[in-house]
């Protein structure tokens, strides 16, 4: 079940062809089953005021702000997780352990990088046709779900007892509400990790700024945009770990 080297070196790629087949969603479009494309955002407002404790108003205003919600809680859990382990090991195309990481939101979950970008996910799949949104929740879910199994492996490996302590005491993935460890003397690199971390910042400015207009295609643009500056912006400022 757990990711293989091949699967974590590849991850970026990887998750994009998860993206490209969660927007397209090409079943809808040819096939038997082609039929009428739309958004889940419309969907989910539609379903919500169908129940009639809200009206399509309200409905479309939950579903707007949950999103939004989404978004920044799953920026802010990537941007803290990424300043306290450090950019060079987030970007690395090897898995690394040179030690244990027992500050920031480590202290309440083993995990708060894959957690925020599954929590994000949320957001970014309102924006697709209701079954790509269905299969990309669950296949990021589920490269999410390999990846933790392969770096947890691969932390016991190299750290024994020492990581197989802390994993007994910080949930995986449902974060603590009290810290589970004691904090480390590690200090958080912010301007390092928010620039790792460009596409869910800005793509949660984008919502923020441009949910309002209700257009799924308009944000869709900005993903395109968001993913596409951060590429650069990794490319251009953030340093590259050195290969052993």
């Amino acid at each position: 079940m757990k990711a293989t080297s091949f699967e974590f070196r590849y991850r970026l790629t990887i998750g994009f062809f998860i993206y490209l087949l969660g927007f397209w969603a090409p079943w809808i479009h040819y096939g038997p089953f082609a039929g009428r494309s739309t958004s889940t955002w419309l969907e989910l407002c539609g379903l919500l005021a169908s129940t009639h404790v809200l009206s399509l108003q309200y409905a479309t205003l939950v579903v707007t702000i949950t999103a939004i919600l989404c978004a920044a809680a799953g920026a802010a859990f990537r941007v803290s997780g990424t300043a306290y382990l450090g950019a060079g090991i987030v970007t690395s195309g090897t898995m690394r352990a040179p030690s244990i990481v027992v500050a920031g939101p480590y202290r309440y979950v083993r995990n708060p990088l894959y957690l925020g970008s599954f929590v994000f996910s949320l957001a970014i799949s309102i924006l697709m046709p209701p079954s790509g949104a269905i299969f990309f929740v669950a296949a990021i879910f589920l490269q999410m779900l390999r990846l933790i199994l392969g770096e947890e492996a691969h932390l016991t490996a190299q750290q024994g007892e020492l990581y197989l302590a802390y994993k007994a005491r910080v949930p995986r993935l449902f974060p603590s509400p009290v810290p589970r460890v004691p904090a480390s003397a590690a200090q958080p690199r912010w301007l390092e990790a928010i620039l790792t971390e460009t596409y869910p910042v800005t793509m949660t400015l984008c919502f923020v700024v441009l949910a309002w207009r209700y257009n799924a295609l308009l944000l869709t643009q900005a993903v395109i945009i968001c993913f596409g500056l951060s590429l650069v912006v990794r490319a251009l400022a953030v340093k590259r770990p050195q290969t052993i």
